[in-house]
């Protein structure tokens, strides 16, 4: 990168670094109109999206929760505790919430495309619970033969039986949650693994037969330099991942009190930030992988690159992926469901899920049910994450606001303007989320929300 472009970058990062969405959704979760959501109407669009689309199949995300310590940067709905003895009761209430599911489908056994464990730590369930989690899901579904079963595992405790025994229920990707491999910012961020840990899964994963390993990074953290995202970058690079993410950190210590732990004082800011950002993802396609989306990257022969490169990569709230499928059925507390024209989210402690679950209810506790201006916001901003262009639909009675809100990107090269299509330049890329915000109405008809997310950069 030469210096005018330096420059240039740099008094953009001091201009659009606000707080932005992430858009693993639209509407994201705090403009959700939660008066106009039922339970009733949930359940109603979640059987008409399934009859409409169950040949091609559904997701499931299944959230487990539990972990053995905080690391304090993280953002997800977690519990803390070293009592292994929640494992079989939780367990029981998953494939409990999955029968109901399965009643409100009428469709005594429905045909399963996709299948991610999610947490928390799902490595901190033994192997042969989750076994039982799986066998018991896959009891009452058949299996699509391309089908797509994924796990997030922490260096430290994923054994050799963890990745057997998954392996043998058909899942063939792990995402390697590892963040950054220098002593001090694991030491700042409570999170410990070594090269070795990490080394140790690679090994045992590809031995086993594991074809897609992904690697967790993130940019950002506090106490990190370039010269320690250099190091964490060329290691993970020498381990031959198949993806790396990474991602921005979301400093959100009003939403998250782990995160006061340190102060604003230790992260990285603004232009600094940006320049982490911009040497991991040098690295990271020098070494041969393709920039799939927003902070994604894939080998030329992965998946991921495949379905962006044929135009099919979509993006949920399990980031990005390399299918859509109308229907993604969320299990576990906190877990998100997407039936496309409706989202809606299970409550988000462990006592008041398996509550409600003991009552045979569903526990979705809030939701929003999409009408067809949020269809087509909706697809607009899908678009600009997956392809980088999105077209415009005639007659759309926003358009004109959204492209008043865009002149001023359009002036400072972000985006582009070529008759009915809207695109994303190479120099905008890492403004996606700024760009996105442009098409967002309920975030342009609410600013005063805007804090409850983090920096866009």
């Amino acid at each position: 990168m030469n210096l005018n472009t330096t420059i240039v970058l740099n008094d953009l990062v001091e201009k659009y670094n606000v707080a932005a969405p992430r858009y693993t959704s639209y509407p994201t979760v705090p403009f959700w109109d939660n008066n106009q959501f039922s339970k009733e109407s949930w359940s109603n669009r979640v059987f008409l999206t399934y009859q409409a689309s169950k040949q091609s199949g559904i997701s499931l995300y299944i959230h487990l929760p539990f972990c053995e310590s905080l690391c304090t940067y993280c953002g997800c709905n977690t519990r803390i505790t070293k009592n292994h003895t929640v494992e079989i009761p939780y367990i029981d209430s998953l494939l409990k919430e999955w029968g109901m599911y399965i009643h409100l489908l009428k469709d005594g056994a429905p045909l399963i495309s996709e299948i991610h464990l999610g947490g928390g730590t799902p490595t901190f369930f033994s192997s042969q619970h989750l076994e039982k989690l799986i066998t018991g899901i896959l009891a009452h579904a058949h299996v699509a033969t391309d089908a797509s079963f994924s796990f997030e595992a922490h260096p430290g405790n994923t054994t050799h039986a963890h990745l057997k025994v998954l392996y043998g229920l058909g899942f063939r990707r792990l995402s390697l949650g590892i963040q950054d491999f220098d002593p001090l910012v694991q030491f700042v961020i409570n999170r410990k693994q070594d090269v070795e840990d990490v080394q140790r899964v690679m090994k045992e994963a590809r031995e086993i037969g594991y074809t897609s390993i992904n690697f967790d990074l993130i940019y950002g953290l506090p106490k990190q330099k370039l010269n320690t995202v250099r190091d964490t970058i060329e290691k993970s690079l020498l381990l031959s991942p198949d993806r790396i993410s990474f991602y921005s950190y979301a400093h959100v210590p009003w939403i998250k009190p782990g995160q006061r732990h340190y102060t604003e004082k230790d992260l990285p800011y603004g232009a600094d930030k940006l320049a982490l950002y911009t040497l991991g993802k040098q690295l990271i396609q020098q070494a041969g992988y393709e920039d799939v989306g927003m902070d994604h990257f894939a080998k030329p022969n992965d998946e991921l690159f495949i379905a962006c490169k044929e135009g099919r990569l979509h993006r949920n709230f399990m980031g990005y992926a390399d299918r859509y499928r109308p229907l993604l059925i969320g299990l576990g507390v906190s877990a998100i469901s997407d039936a496309w024209n409706g989202f809606a989210q299970n409550v988000k402690t462990v006592e008041e899920y398996q509550k409600i679950i003991e009552q045979d209810q569903l526990p979705v506790v809030k939701g929003h049910l999409l009408n067809e201006e949020d269809l087509t916001i909706r697809r607009y901003i899908l678009d600009i994450m997956c392809k980088g262009e999105t077209r415009i639909v005639k007659g759309f009675a926003a358009n004109e606001d959204i492209v008043s809100r865009l002149q001023e990107m359009i002036a400072d090269d972000l985006v582009i303007i070529d008759e009915d299509y809207i695109m994303l330049t190479s120099l905008g890329k890492p403004f996606l989320r700024n760009v996105c915000m442009a098409f967002d109405l309920k975030l342009q008809r609410h600013k005063e929300k805007e804090q409850l997310f983090s920096q866009a950069i």
